[in-house]
């Protein structure tokens, strides 16, 4: 009897949406890079620039993504991987501090490709551990997401910063989403397993649930705490 493909199965295209939405959440901030190395170029260097930039990107955040998926295959480093996707989670949540980004702009092409190149590679890491959970084992499902979602994020980066801030519950999804992965992926680890063999198949799902409810739980508690503090030094 033969196998069904891949791509034609639910949880191909579920975790498919996943690695988009995590994408688009994540990686206003590399847009925006994108958007402030390639600012003095002419109209027609900043498209080649932009080009050849999301190229290297997707090259290169593929191949660090394979390579966090393949080491999630260890015994324990889901675990850690998805305690730290909790923290980027609730750190989503909390206010941003930053001054803003430190981008020369460059003036020439070659110039604007490697600066998209390092930033993207220094500003990736939450995308690689919340993208790598969400592709499991799968490396076309994880060539898939990235390649159909860093080109949109660039292209529409204005667009999508616009939606967040104008509807932040958009953000609020987002981070849950990366409780669920992070709450899923931590049940899958091989080092429970022994633990966990014997539950039935919807304690993963609930896995994801609590992982999702603890994002947003802890992140609205720091946040509070945050207040009180801003007011008393007031």
């Amino acid at each position: 009897m033969l196998s069904t493909p891949e791509f034609l199965t639910a949880a191909f295209w579920a975790g498919f949406v996943q690695i988009v939405a995590i994408d688009l959440v994540l990686s206003g901030d590399n847009a925006v890079v994108i958007a402030l190395a390639c600012r003095r170029l002419s109209p027609a260097q900043r498209r080649i620039g932009v080009l050849w930039g999301v190229v290297g990107a997707v090259a290169l955040r593929v191949v660090l993504t394979a390579f966090a998926a393949s080491l999630l295959g260890y015994p324990w480093l889901k675990l850690l991987g998805g305690l730290l996707l909790l923290w980027i989670g609730v750190k989503l949540l909390l206010p941003d501090d930053d001054g803003g980004h430190e981008i020369d702009a460059a003036t020439s092409v070659s110039g604007a490709v490697r600066t998209i190149i390092v930033a993207d590679f220094v500003m990736s890491v939450d995308n690689v551990i919340g993208v790598a959970g969400a592709a499991g084992d799968s490396l076309v499902l994880l060539g898939l997401g990235l390649a159909f979602s860093i080109p949109v994020i660039v292209w529409s980066s204005q667009l999508i910063m616009k939606s967040m801030e104008r509807f932040p519950v958009i953000v609020s999804l987002g981070a849950a989403l990366l409780g669920w992965v992070a709450g899923s992926m931590m049940l899958s680890d091989p080092g429970l397993r022994p633990w966990v063999d014997g539950l039935p198949g919807w304690a993963r799902m609930l896995a994801g649930v609590l992982g999702a409810l603890g994002v947003i739980g802890v992140a609205r508690v720091l946040a509070m705490r945050a207040g009180r503090s801003s007011e008393q030094a007031l």
